[in-house]
């Protein structure tokens, strides 16, 4: 006895166990976006660290001093503009495949085309991420343009 011809599965659960094979890679593009995030909010979280502590020294520091601590102040501020639209990006990535997730589950329960739709919200999404990407690179510009090691 074919055990196919026994357990018939109804359209409906078909439909969803296939949008559920869809919706995989974009799941797995969601978690890497995470990842990226967490990065660069981690770098958001140092900058703005780094900004306090030479905010600190500020009100200590004679003129001389003062004047290299403004420029750094300034790269800070700069990196974290160019941080914070990465950020902005990003997220704004994940919710684009967020959408793409569930614009795949509409289409498998309303039953209508979404090729048109999905692709929209996956290039764009690529579109965000690359410029988010960028963002990054800059601020990383930024961090290593102004990079010291070792004294002064």
């Amino acid at each position: 006895m074919n055990l196919s011809l026994v357990v018939q599965q109804s359209p409906g659960i078909t439909a969803v166990a296939h949008a559920i094979q869809l919706a995989v890679a974009p799941v797995f593009l969601l978690s890497g976006i995470g990842a990226m995030l967490a990065v660069l909010t981690s770098r958001l979280s140092r900058i703005i660290d780094r900004g306090r502590a030479l905010e600190a020294q500020l009100a200590a520091s004679p003129p001389d001093a003062a004047t290299h601590i403004h420029a750094e102040l300034a790269a800070l501020a700069r990196r974290a503009q160019l941080i914070s639209r990465a950020i902005t990006l990003c997220t704004i990535t994940a919710l684009l495949v967020c959408a793409v997730i569930a614009t795949l589950f509409l289409g498998a329960f309303a039953s209508f085309d979404t090729s048109v739709p999905v692709a929209l919200f996956f290039v764009a999404a690529m579109v965000t991420f690359f410029a988010g990407l960028l963002f990054f690179l800059r601020e990383i510009f930024v961090a290593t343009a102004n990079l010291r090691i070792g004294p002064r």
